[in-house]
């Protein structure tokens, strides 16, 4: 387990039996996030897949799921600043595109035999010393982040067993 109050960058690994493009494909598309999120904030999304750095599209919130701040459902903007076809994929969350609020979230993309290693990571270096000092950072702990990763796992390659897993007996 990471001790989060003294870093500033969460990241998880999973071994995931799908190749690059399936899981990229997934990531890349709105639906696709609100999809494997395990947060439980995530309630719908507008917009289309992106293509490129700078691409956005809003997704729908509802904090309830956290029961931290009274911020109850809202709407936020995901502005892509990593795009690297079927290898990385990183985005910020703002108000709008112009109005970001400093935390990324990303993941990376790498072939091992019968599948993918996926690297999901969250990093909130960037918030404002403002931010910071609300002590509302991380807003998701790795616990939810591994747990996307076992949902995407799921979603995307269903049934299949985790490349590298041991046979059961």
């Amino acid at each position: 387990m990471t001790d989060q109050s003294a870093v500033e960058r969460i990241e998880v690994s999973r071994a995931i039996a799908a190749d690059p493009a399936a899981i990229f494909a997934i990531l890349r598309d709105p639906n696709g996030h609100v999809a494997i999120d395990a947060s439980g904030m995530l309630m719908a999304a507008s917009g289309s897949p992106v293509s490129a750095v700078g691409d956005t599209f809003v997704v729908h919130m509802d904090r309830d799921a956290l029961r931290d701040v009274k911020l109850e459902e809202y709407d936020v903007t995901v502005t892509f600043v990593t795009y690297e076809q079927d290898r990385e994929i990183a985005w910020g969350v703002g108000a709008t595109a112009d109005r970001q609020f400093g935390h990324i979230y990303g993941y990376r993309l790498d072939p091992i035999p019968g599948g993918t290693l996926v690297t999901q990571y969250y990093d909130w270096s960037g918030i404002s010393e403002k931010l910071k000092s609300r002590g509302l950072f991380p807003v998701i702990p790795e616990s939810a982040l591994r747990a996307t990763l076992g949902i995407l796992a799921r979603t995307v390659a269903p049934g299949s067993r985790r490349p590298g897993a041991g046979a059961t007996s």
